[in-house]
């Protein structure tokens, strides 16, 4: 008996694991990507090494419209079956000590040449250079538009992404068609990016790349913090503490209640060494020790002299004649370095995108549509955003899996 047509539409992480599921259930699959090549996008995951999971990827580390759908999703696909997954598909991988899992290749390339060449031998029939402008259904399935040519499938499988790296083929086209369709769109917007800055008060810090403590504030109000490490740019701020962040900013005028308010941007330079500071200081404190040279033993060389400069101290103050109320001042500077927000880096820069159809308008057992027959949702098509690690490749895979055994049969 012959399988299912299943069209995918994406040939991103989550519809290639899609094509292959569904293919290895004895489906018909066509996959359809405007790209080139299948995996593009994973060429820029991971600078260029493919972070491609995380062995700590939990619910409650994704901000979603349904935790407790996303929860369930998780359990079925975790790290560990995707990972063995990936390894049957010939991508051997590893995990450094903080659960951040890589290709033993350190590779993206190696990864997307592997799937390519999985697909290959799965039988699936892979259309690139194809947009896909329309999904319509009709009686016992749905029908594909790309171009002028009409394609008949029993059932289809979304997973074009959201507005992340448009140059790599996400532009969000699918979102229309999915609202035209039934579906809720929720606000688009960049994420996992950098966080624009004004850098003038430490324009001298550019290049320094550091863990620290940041948090984002509307006026009083606390939007999010997280400890990470953050690299200070000439416009802002980069690395994955600002970029697990930066979805607060982008958000913030369209759901903040509090969007009149400046946002602002305050990092913690001793959220990891403040006790051996302030031990250092506390052994120090009647000696004619440079304070520069005490904060220099926790700080990158770059970071004392600014830092005295903003307290209003000598570059050469040495900390037996620095007063206690200056010292303290200098301390809340380290613990709370300002820096007013100006925006986010766009979706040109964006490794993902917040937004999408709900996760809570799938079946999260098969990612089957609650509002269209036949229909399948996987990836960043769906409002579920990760911070940095492999945590959004994980959910890709994860979906991705359980929409091409969800249509197969």
């Amino acid at each position: 008996m012959t399988g299912n047509r299943v069209g995918i539409i994406g040939a991103g992480p989550a519809g290639i694991m899609a094509a292959l599921e569904a293919a290895a259930l004895g489906a018909q699959v066509s996959l359809y990507d405007t790209n080139p090549m299948v995996g593009r996008k994973l060429l820029v995951t991971g600078n260029g090494r493919c972070n491609i999971s995380n062995l700590e990827a939990r619910a409650e580390r994704y901000v979603t419209d349904d935790p407790g759908a996303l929860a369930r999703i998780l359990a079925r696909c975790g790290p560990e079956l995707i990972l063995q997954r990936l390894q049957e598909l010939g991508i051997p991988t590893y995990a450094t000590h903080d659960g951040w899992c890589y290709p033993l290749s350190d590779s993206a390339s190696t990864v997307a040449d592997a799937l390519a060449a999985a697909l290959d031998l799965a039988g699936v029939r892979v259309h690139l250079r194809t947009m896909v402008s329309d999904l319509r259904p009709e009686s016992g399935g749905l029908m594909l538009v790309t171009g002028g040519e009409t394609h008949h499938v029993d059932r289809a499988v979304v997973a074009t992404g959201g507005k992340a790296h448009p140059a790599l083929g996400s532009t969000g086209r699918m979102f229309p068609v999915l609202e035209k369709l039934g579906h809720t769109v929720l606000p688009v917007w960049p994420a996992l990016t950098a966080i624009e800055c004004d850098m003038r008060p430490v324009r001298d810090l550019q290049g320094v790349r550091m863990d620290v403590g940041l948090s984002i504030y509307a006026g009083a109000n606390l939007l999010g913090s997280t400890v990470g490490n953050l690299m200070f740019t000439k416009t802002g701020l980069s690395g994955p503490a600002p970029m697990d962040l930066s979805y607060l900013v982008s958000t913030h005028s369209d759901t903040s209640t509090h969007s009149d308010a400046s946002l602002m941007a305050r990092v913690d330079l001793l959220a990891l060494h403040r006790d051996a500071l302030l031990a250092l200081l506390a052994r120090y404190r009647e000696q004619p020790m440079p304070v520069r040279v005490a904060l220099g033993a926790v700080l990158p060389a770059k970071v004392p002299p600014v830092i005295l400069a903003l307290a209003g101290l000598a570059p050469e103050s040495t900390l037996a004649e620095t007063t206690d109320d200056a010292l303290d001042h200098l301390l809340r500077l380290l613990e709370n370095l300002e820096l007013r927000v100006r925006d986010v880096r766009g979706f040109q820069f964006a490794q993902l995108s917040t937004g999408g159809v709900p996760l809570a308008e799938v079946n999260p057992h098969t990612m089957a549509s609650d509002r269209v027959p036949n229909l399948y949702l996987a990836g960043e098509t769906l409002n579920v955003m990760g911070p940095c690690g492999g945590h959004n490749l994980q959910f890709a895979w994860a979906t991705g899996m359980l929409a091409g055994r969800g249509a197969a049969p």
